[in-house]
């Protein structure tokens, strides 16, 4: 698989993309290797460098950088929770699969998950740079793309797509609200006195 011409697929022509990833037969394991790996690692390196490196701005005590240590360990949690929750999210929507008269099989679902996923990771870039992190919100793209591809890979009509959409969608941001959560806290913000 071509890395750069997926992610480029699927970011800038979703529909078309589906429509080729719908009839690969590429394995959960394939997906890791070649895809989620590589675009998931973008947030945390990117997040180490931001609050390590450049540092965070506060508001009336200037700038504070996390120490290495703190930010190096949450970036590491952070990525193997972001690995795991692709795979959970899959699992989720392969079991709502036949809910909304869909087809089940976790391979399609996996592809869903992962490929769904692709803004978010590319968002994580701007975590470089704190302030920017707003930015990050940019992620949000990839509902439509879940939207145009849940229904095509795991067969479902068009008038159970939505209620499955939303039932997939709540689940991917608990999933990921608790990686976040857990990833945080890993990391040792200033208090008040502290130098």
């Amino acid at each position: 698989m071509d890395l750069v011409g997926r992610v480029k697929g699927i970011v800038l022509n979703p529909k078309q993309e589906w429509q080729t990833i719908a009839g690969e037969t590429t394995t959960i394991a394939d997906l890791y290797k070649s895809y989620i790996v590589i675009l998931a690692a973008i947030g945390p390196v990117a997040s180490i460098i931001g609050m390590s490196i450049i540092g965070i701005s506060l508001p009336f005590a200037g700038s504070y950088r996390v120490p290495i240590g703190s930010s190096l360990s949450s970036a590491i949690v952070q990525y193997v929770l972001i690995l795991a929750g692709v795979y959970i999210l899959a699992l989720v929507i392969n079991a709502l699969a036949p809910t909304f008269s869909g087809e089940k099989n976790i391979n399609q679902a996996f592809k869903v998950a992962a490929y769904s996923y692709t803004p978010g990771w590319l968002a994580g870039i701007f975590m470089m740079i704190p302030a920017l992190g707003i930015l990050g919100i940019l992620g949000l793209y990839g509902l439509y793309i879940l939207y145009l591809g849940l229904p095509l890979l795991m067969k479902a009509p068009p008038e159970k797509a939505m209620g499955y959409l939303v039932a997939v969608i709540v689940a991917a941001i608990v999933i990921f609200a608790i990686i976040g959560a857990i990833s945080h806290t890993f990391i040792s913000y200033p208090m008040p006195g502290m130098r």
